[in-house]
Formats: C-alpha cells, structure tokens, sequence
C-alpha cells in the first residue's frame, strides 16, 4: 500500500458552497474520491491510497492537471484508488469538482 500526498496552490477558490462530494466506488479499476470544503481557499491537498506503488509521478502528474483545470481552492481530496487508471483518476476528480460547484 502505497500512500501520497500532493500540496498546490490555487488561484480561487473551487465556485459553490457544498460542504463535500463523493465520487466513484472502490473496485475493481476505480477509486473513490472525497471532497472536503476544510481548507484555506488558495490551497488543495490530495491525500491518496493505492495498493499500487511506484507510480507517484504518474498520480503527480494527474493531480497537477486537475488542479490547473479545476482550481480547486478550499478543497481536501481523499482517494482510495482500487487501481484506477489515470483517465478515470481525472474523469472522478472532475466530477467531484462539479458535484462541489452546484
């Protein structure tokens, strides 16, 4: 089990006012991503769990994506990953995002 966690900067807060999302289910090739309103809103962190190791700069890479899209400000991501692959990694965040902003 392989636990990482990324910290980035935002330039605005994430738009709406929902306190957290969930998103996905722990499966086989998915994940489950929680959004949590529980941070100052030029700031994101991604804690993730995955029994996969060695591809944290695959994840890096993802998770820097998403945020550059999304500016996620104010939010903590939690995933549990059953061994997604990177687009429905991005496909999840995304739609976590959304389900925030409505």
């Amino acid at each position: 089990m392989e636990k990482l966690t990324f910290r980035h900067a935002t330039k605005k807060p994430l738009a709406g006012a929902k306190a957290q999302a969930i998103t996905g289910v722990v499966a086989s090739g998915n994940l489950e991503v929680l959004l949590e309103r529980a941070l100052p809103p030029d700031a994101c962190t991604v804690e993730i769990e995955t029994p996969i190791n060695g591809y944290g700069d695959v994840w890096e890479a993802v998770v820097a994506d998403f945020v550059a899209r999304a500016q996620p400000g104010g939010i903590r991501i939690t995933i549990n990953d059953g061994g997604a692959r990177p687009d429905t990694v991005s496909l999840r965040l995304l739609q976590g995002a959304r389900l925030m902003e409505v």
